[in-house]
């Protein structure tokens, strides 16, 4: 019988990448997530993984902003599953502010969290992906990031998600052809990351469809994105946003 596939979630204590990681979870897939210590406790997405899937996720505390940590998450990731056929980097801190209110220290922080994370993950889980000729790995950007769609307020954190956009592109160019695909989902307006699809879909919201979209709706793009038969699927920013062609409703 074969083995199930293996992802590592990144920031999944909450938000859509809990949403992310309870859905591999149930696709039969075996689940590690990070979380940071001094954020949301991992108690209730370990709860919600145990109830849809046999195999308990393995947790792993992790501050992504900070040099090591994220490397250190993939090693311990890589340990407890034996591999990791997919890496969702779904976390990245976010400051919504007018500059003239930012600093250097904002400027450090998102670039840290978001970019300078993202290439240290590439850097550790990419070795035993070329290793193997096959792996996944989705990155989260910014709606309109591939673009550097412009939105009040958020200067630094806009700016830094359009440098993980334009790093997953290109890096997914180089290692396309040892059977690695490197895509970027960018997640709509999803105020309440909680709600289901159904329960999104009863909420009025300022986009085409008129409703809200949900934390189903980022799972199942990239639950697609990290499947075998997806290995054709490269290089893509896909939007989960309901047509919504502005950063935010």
């Amino acid at each position: 019988m074969q083995e199930p596939r293996t992802a590592l979630v990144t920031g999944a204590a909450r938000g859509l990448a809990r949403g992310v990681a309870i859905d591999l979870a149930r696709a039969g897939y075996r689940v590690a997530f990070t979380y940071r210590t001094s954020g949301t406790p991992p108690d209730e997405t370990v709860s919600r993984v145990r109830a849809v899937s046999p195999h308990a996720p393995l947790v792993i505390a992790a501050e992504h902003g900070e040099p090591g940590e994220t490397e250190r998450a993939v090693r311990a990731a890589e340990a407890g599953l034996g591999r990791l056929d997919a890496v969702v980097h779904a976390v990245g801190p976010i400051v919504v502010r007018r500059f003239e209110g930012l600093g250097m220290d904002d400027c450090r922080k998102m670039l840290a969290g978001n970019y300078e994370s993202a290439v240290e993950l590439a850097l550790a889980a990419l070795p035993a992906m070329r290793a193997r000729g096959s792996g996944r790995l989705v990155f989260f950007g910014m709606n309109g990031s591939h673009e550097t769609l412009p939105a009040l307020g958020m200067s630094l954190y806009g700016a830094a998600k359009a440098a993980v956009v334009a790093f997953a592109r290109a890096l997914a160019l180089e290692e396309a052809a040892r059977g690695i695909t490197v895509n970027v989902v960018e997640p709509g307006d999803i105020r309440n990351k909680d709600v289901d699809r159904a329960g999104a879909r009863q909420l009025a919201a300022n986009n085409p469809t008129g409703h809200a979209g949900s934390w189903e709706d980022v799972a199942y793009a990239v639950r697609f994105l990290v499947s075998e038969e997806a290995s054709f699927i490269n290089g893509m920013t896909i939007g989960v946003n309901g047509g919504l062609v502005e950063p935010h409703e």
